[in-house]
């Protein structure tokens, strides 16, 4: 008999969580094997788990959605990512198809929607709810799908997130594990390639990226 398709389910609201698993639970074809409430647990688990899948938010503590995907094509490229998210700008979709994700499903889809996604992201096809799809289409045909000439690594949209957060350099160097100095080095980078230069402004642009939500 064929294993079931192993599952991680992360998002950071433990309500949103229990009502996927409840929903992937009707099915025996899914098996979940772990949940992760921030972005170092899922990275965390997503090793210690090898699962098949990991249905990802984008909006989580300590490391986003967008980082840990990343992360996983380097370190565990045999793990789909299949975001579920309810961002639909055009910019995240496809930061997150440039960061290995095989899927992006919006959160206001149907449970037959994302069985569907499950099942043909796991077949190694990729999988997008119709307005994603659109999203994606119209930014490859006007060509504003390339590279950004200040675009941030995974390392500089980290830092950007916890000034977002409101922390100091001090909280940033502590939360990330850096020195203080590499912090300072990352801020600068960060205002001169995005030619932003205060926190509100960073804030602003963070938010209207769907790195952070205005309950952060």
């Amino acid at each position: 008999m064929k294993r079931p398709i192993q599952l991680l389910v992360v998002d950071d609201h433990p309500v949103v969580r229990r009502g996927i698993v409840s929903c992937l639970a009707r099915h025996p074809n899914f098996q979940v094997v772990g949940e992760a409430g921030d972005g170092e647990a899922a990275l965390g688990k997503a090793r210690e788990l090898g699962p098949d899948i990991v249905l990802m938010d984008l909006d989580l503590p300590q490391m986003d959605g967008l980082a840990v995907t990343e992360i996983l094509r380097r370190e565990r490229p045999g793990v789909k990512v299949l975001i579920l998210s309810m961002h639909s700008s055009a910019e995240c979709v496809m930061r997150m198809l440039k960061a290995g994700a095989r899927g992006y499903v919006l959160k206001g889809a149907s449970p037959e929607e994302l069985v569907q996604a499950i099942e043909t992201v796991e077949a190694g096809e990729t999988f997008f709810s119709p307005q994603v799809a659109r999203l994606a289409l119209n930014q490859l045909v006007d060509g504003s799908g390339e590279e950004a000439a200040g675009e941030l690594t995974a390392r500089e949209r980290e830092v950007l997130i916890q000034i977002a957060d409101g922390l100091s350099n001090k909280e940033i160097a502590a939360r990330l594990s850096l020195g203080v100095r590499t912090v300072e080095t990352h801020r600068e980078r960060i205002m001169r390639k995005l030619s932003i230069h205060s926190i509100a402004g960073l804030t602003k642009y963070a938010i209207g990226r769907g790195w952070v939500t205005l309950r952060h």
